[in-house]
């Protein structure tokens, strides 16, 4: 037979798990300075220059 497990600490771990989870993701969207803000901007700005740049005209 199997082992003897606790359902309830096997519930809290369970859930203790998924809020460590939440607050990776937490800390990547919101946890950022802003140097890394501006650096994700001007890239996001050189992008779409790059893009309008090469378009076709119709």
């Amino acid at each position: 037979m199997g082992d003897v497990i606790n359902l309830n600490r096997f519930r809290k771990a369970r859930a203790k798990a998924d809020r460590a989870q939440e607050a990776d993701a937490n800390r990547a969207k919101f946890g950022r300075t802003a140097a890394d803000k501006a650096r994700d901007d001007a890239d996001a700005a050189r992008r779409k220059a790059l893009l309008d740049g090469a378009k076709l005209e119709e």
